[in-house]
């Protein structure tokens, strides 16, 4: 197994190679005995992570998962949040809302695998993932009306922008859970496996396909079809064709043309 990018002591997020596939990092959260639940320290190794993650040109795709087999995450660590001022809580969920940004606007994409509960904050970091895979036994949803609150981490803004407005608004009005086969009947997730294992062994084989494409064409595709979402079309087709001007003067699409009157694989340096 290859070298750890970056790890704190306490290991309630890490992220390391993979030992089989160049290119490809795991991103694990490991508290199971909060369920993974979105804490203080747990967000401060998460963004500290996706910094290092940022700055790695070597590592072209990402799988976002748990350690612990049948626990994604439960969403935010309610027992930090007792006794906080409104204040404070205002802090705590703009501290969550801004971690997941910075999880979405990766510059590589992010595969997630969920295995067990995806509630709330817990859903939310899933949304953040470019692409979601879940194991039958999972169960999504954003519970927090019921609690007389909203979900405040990216869920009244990426939920509609993956399954559409109307059923945003009955999945967020009725705090209804999900179970894997509803997810995906609605398009909130892509994929839905017989286990974890399963989950992630697809994971792995998307990331391979992934992967074998030229880094600097799926990088700018990611800000094209992410930045052209928040726009009206024209605009959309502008951030496209300025990407589009990029990646023209780059080495690896004359490389890509070459392996192809060569009939061989390309051999893409990022370049």
């Amino acid at each position: 197994m290859q070298k750890l990018i970056y790890k704190y002591s306490q290991g309630l997020f890490s992220v390391r190679l993979h030992d089989k596939i160049k290119g490809l990092a795991i991103a694990e959260l490991n508290n199971p005995q909060k369920k993974n639940a979105l804490s203080k320290q747990l967000l401060i190794e998460m963004r500290q992570q996706i910094s290092e993650l940022n700055a790695q040109k070597d590592i072209n795709c990402v799988i976002l998962r748990s350690s612990t087999g049948g626990t994604f995450c439960a969403g935010a660590d309610l027992k930090e949040r007792v006794g906080l001022s409104n204040f404070e809580t205002e802090l705590v969920v703009k501290n969550l809302r801004d971690t997941f940004n910075q999880l979405s606007n990766l510059a590589q994409p992010v595969i997630g695998v969920i295995d067990g509960y995806a509630l709330g904050g817990g859903l939310e970091l899933a949304l953040a993932c470019d692409i979601r895979i879940v194991s039958k036994q999972s169960i999504l949803g954003l519970p927090e009306t019921g609690l007389a609150i909203i979900p405040g981490a990216g869920g009244t803004q990426r939920t509609p922008r993956i399954i559409g407005l109307a059923l945003a608004k009955e999945l967020i009005f009725t705090g209804r859970r999900l179970n894997a086969d509803e997810a995906l009947k609605i398009g909130l997730v892509n994929y839905v496996e017989d286990d974890g294992q399963q989950a992630n062994i697809k994971a792995e084989n998307i990331a391979t396909q992934i992967l074998q494409n030229g880094p600097i064409g799926i990088r700018a595709a990611k800000i094209a079809i992410n930045r052209g979402m928040e726009v009206d079309i024209e605009s959309g087709l502008k951030i496209e064709e300025q990407l589009y001007y990029q990646v023209c003067h780059s080495q690896d699409r004359l490389e890509g043309l070459k392996a192809f009157a060569e009939k061989r694989k390309p051999q893409y340096k990022g370049e």
